[in-house]
C-alpha cells in the first residue's frame, strides 16, 4: 500500500522481503495476497483473533479482511473470493476465514458444525497431485447466514467442477479421492477389493 511505484517487479520484490521475515501476508488494495510459508507460522489463534476484534493491530491478514466483511456489511450481502494456484493455500485459507467468523459470530454452537464439513468435503473432493498432498479437485461455495444479533444462524455449502476424471484415471505419483483410500484403509483386508469396486462404481 506505500509502495512508490505500484508494479509488477516492486510488487515482487516486496512479496519476496516480506515472505523472508515470515510476513505472508500482504495488502495491495483491497486485495490480500497469500503466500504459502510451507510451514507452520505463529500467525493464528485465540490471542490473535482478540487482537483483530479489538483493532490492537492492522497487520495484514486473513482475520483482518473477514472482519472487515463482517462489520461492514450494513444489511448487505458481503462475498470473500479466495482464489489462487494449486497448493497456493486456498483451502486453509477459508479454514482460517470461517475460525474467525465462528469466534465472532460464536454461541449458537453451529459454527462448529460448519467447521466440521471440511474434512469430509475433503475427503470426497480432495486428492494428492504432485504439487499438493491434500489438493482441493473442485470449487466450494458456502453461504453463511447470520442472526439479528450478529450470530451464525446457519450455512448451506454448494460444491461445483468436480474433477470427476481423477476417479478412474490419475497421473504417476498421484492419487485419486481419498475417501477411497480411508474407507480401504478402514475395511478388514477380507473385503478391501470388494469395497474398492463398490465405492469407485458409485462414485462414477
Amino acid at each position: 500500500m506505500q509502495l512508490s511505484y505500484l508494479n509488477e517487479p516492486s510488487i515482487l520484490y516486496d512479496l519476496q522481503y516480506r515472505y523472508n521475515q515470515n510476513m505472508i501476508y500482504t495488502k495491495v488494495g483491497p486485495v490480500l495476497v497469500a503466500i504459502n510459508p510451507f510451514k507452520k507460522v505463529p500467525l493464528y489463534g485465540n490471542n490473535y483473533i482478540e487482537a483483530y476484534k479489538r483493532k490492537a493491530t492492522e497487520s495484514p491478514h486473513v482475520y483482518a479482511i473477514t472482519d472487515r466483511v463482517i462489520r461492514e456489511q450494513d444489511e448487505v450481502n458481503q462475498s470473500i473470493i479466495i482464489s489462487g494456484e494449486s497448493g497456493a493455500g486456498k483451502t486453509v485459507t477459508a479454514k482460517i476465514a470461517m475460525q474467525y467468523l465462528a469466534a465472532l459470530g460464536g454461541g449458537s454452537g453451529i459454527e462448529y458444525e460448519i467447521l466440521k464439513t471440511n474434512p469430509i468435503l475433503e475427503a470426497f473432493g480432495n486428492a494428492k497431485t504432485l504439487r499438493n498432498d491434500n489438493s482441493s479437485r473442485f470449487g466450494k461455495l458456502i453461504e453463511i447466514n447470520f442472526s439479528e444479533t450478529g450470530k451464525i444462524s446457519g450455512a448451506n455449502i454448494q460444491t461445483f467442477l468436480l474433477e470427476k476424471s481423477r476417479a478412474v484415471q490419475c497421473n504417476e505419483g498421484e492419487r485419486t479421492y481419498h475417501i477411497f483410500y480411508q474407507l480401504c484403509g478402514g475395511a478388514p483386508p477380507s473385503l478391501r477389493g470388494n469395497y474398492w469396486l463398490y465405492t469407485l462404481f458409485h462414485f462414477c
